[in-house]
């Protein structure tokens, strides 16, 4: 695998290569893009929260930036800061609290396995993050996505066995499933969400009313909604290798798809400098139904191994697990 070097666009992809490994992306009212750079998948290397405002240009690292206060308010009480030193971000969600507040939701992988709650202060000064609690996750899960519940607190997608990853990808291929999506809710912890058990579940997005779930089975090939009421599949869509699920303003979800061998993704890990070129889709899904349309196709320059696709406007930004740039897509028109 060669990697992709150089900052120029190419096929109306234009980079912005300023972030390390940008593994997802949310986006705030104002404008501003809130990047998770993962560094590292298993915690070993330490990263951080950027933010990068598209009609400056401005690029700003905001979480971590030095000590801050032991402030639990939102979390467990008795859930400690993270170190700094071992911060280690993979999937976030940006949403509000029940009392309004807007907070970011980051999985940490950093020296333990949790998921931070940032208070996201939204100004003409630009964006800042202040540390307001943890939970501990259960004991060996491997989180990788959540989001926000209306009602407080979060889904997450609990991937597989953070102690044995080798015996998950084993499982994995004889179609066995290694995970499955756990409910964490204040006052009464962890649950486990009925009939959410699957191949290495990824990406998690919720229906509109929080009465359903959207989770990427990246081991399965495909994407599956699970009806919480009745906790049961009632809908699948086949999707090479699902990654991160956003929605879009007009109703649609985007789900990044990893459509290169398993064995290209995995040398993408390697990357000392560039990024990585490996062939990916933007899949659009219809809500109800889950039927799909290919929004976009490519591999190679400028940017490859795409793991979260988020509409803003008229334009897809394009964020990838393994590299050192997000990408800008404009496309003509939006996905039927």
């Amino acid at each position: 695998m060669t990697p992709v070097l150089g900052c120029k666009a190419a096929d109306g992809i234009e980079p912005i290569c300023e972030f390390r490994n940008p593994e997802d992306i949310a986006a705030t009212a104002s404008g501003w893009l809130l990047i998770s750079e993962m560094a590292e998948a298993n915690g070993s290397a330490s990263g951080g929260i950027a933010a990068y405002q598209p009609a400056s240009g401005r690029v700003e690292v905001l979480f971590p930036v030095g000590e801050f206060e032991d402030d639990r308010e939102w979390g467990d009480p008795n859930c400690a800061p993270p170190s700094i030193a071992n911060f280690a971000p993979h999937g976030i969600d940006l949403g509000r609290r029940p009392d309004g507040a807007l907070q970011l939701l980051v999985i940490n992988h950093g020296g333990r396995e949790s998921v931070e709650f940032l208070a996201v202060e939204d100004s003409d000064a630009g964006l800042a993050l202040t540390w307001r609690g943890c939970v501990i996750a259960p004991d060996d899960a491997y989180l990788n996505d959540l989001v926000t519940r209306r009602a407080g607190g979060f889904w997450a997608t609990n991937m597989m066995s953070k102690r044995h990853p080798f015996f998950a990808l084993v499982k994995t291929f004889f179609g066995a499933d290694t995970g499955d999506v756990v409910r964490y809710v204040p006052h009464e912890g962890f649950a486990v969400e009925p009939g959410s058990a699957m191949p290495m579940p990824n990406g998690i997005e919720k229906g509109r009313n929080d009465d359903v779930l959207y989770v990427a089975a990246f081991g399965g090939d495909e994407v599956r909604k699970i009806d919480l009421a009745k906790g049961a599949v009632t809908a699948r869509a086949k999707v090479a290798r699902p990654d991160n699920i956003t929605w879009t303003d007009d109703g649609k979800l985007l789900v990044a798809s990893h459509t290169d061998s398993f064995v290209e993704l995995t040398h993408c890990r390697n990357l000392a400098v560039g990024a990585c070129g490996a062939a990916f889709e933007v899949v659009a899904l219809d809500p109800d139904t889950l039927a799909q349309f290919v929004w976009l196709s490519h591999r190679g320059a400028p940017i490859g191994g795409v793991s979260v696709a988020r509409r803003v406007g008229g334009s897809v930004y394009l964020g990838t697990f393994a590299g050192d740039r997000i990408a800008r897509w404009q496309p003509v028109g939006a996905p039927p």
